[in-house]
């Protein structure tokens, strides 16, 4: 069984996610949007050692207080190859939306793949679901009835913007339909908001 700790962070509310075994004090830190000292904190209040930093899309929200994590850890950062241009976009796009000065970029370590990948123990499924951003992805926790969407999909039957020069809502649409596959008692973990079922949202839409 797996510990899941959620954790609101940044101005725009975004969830960042800390995952261990329960038995376990080696943890996987998805999406630290931002309030790194928030996450930091935290994870020492839980006795919890960091292995990895994953990130389900590269906007600044999601990825804003990474380096904090990786240089107060020494730990990998990694992230889809088609989103690393948002990376490098962090710092203008953080000020441009919020105002706030995030700092440097993440380094990124190395890049996620489309297989099921192994974090020290925490072992994930990671499935490709461009639209939002073209290197959305979202991990499935292996053998559990649970996955990270980012901001693919929302509680409610909401979904992520496409309106960016970048975004593709035909793609989105597609991605969606991956995840509707999986079984109806998934519980959804989004990057904004509350997690849900997958058989309680609305696919109206789709």
């Amino acid at each position: 069984m797996f510990k899941i700790h959620t954790l609101t962070v940044t101005p725009l509310q975004s969830n960042c996610y800390i995952i261990h075994e329960e038995k376990e004090r080696k943890c996987i830190i998805i999406d630290p949007g931002g309030d790194g000292e928030f996450i930091k904190q935290k994870i020492i209040d839980n006795n919890l050692t960091p292995t990895h930093i994953l990130a389900t899309h590269g906007h600044f929200d999601h990825i804003g207080a990474a380096l904090d994590l990786q240089l107060s850890f020494n730990i990998p950062f990694l992230i889809h190859k088609s989103d690393e241009f948002l990376v490098k976009r962090l710092r203008e796009t953080s000020i441009h939306f919020t105002g706030i000065d995030p700092g440097p970029p993440p380094t990124i370590t190395s890049y996620l793949n489309e297989y099921a990948e192994n974090y020290k123990g925490v072992e994930f499924i990671v499935i490709p679901t461009p639209g939002h951003t073209p290197g959305s992805v979202c991990f499935h926790l292996k053998n559990e009835n649970a996955i990270f969407v980012g901001d693919t999909i929302f509680e409610g039957g909401g979904v992520g913007r496409t309106d960016f020069a970048y975004s593709s809502q035909k793609d989105l649409q597609k991605s969606i339909q991956t995840i509707l596959k999986l079984p109806p008692n998934t519980i959804l973990y989004s990057g904004h908001g509350k997690p849900f079922l997958l058989k309680d949202y609305n696919r109206s839409t789709f």
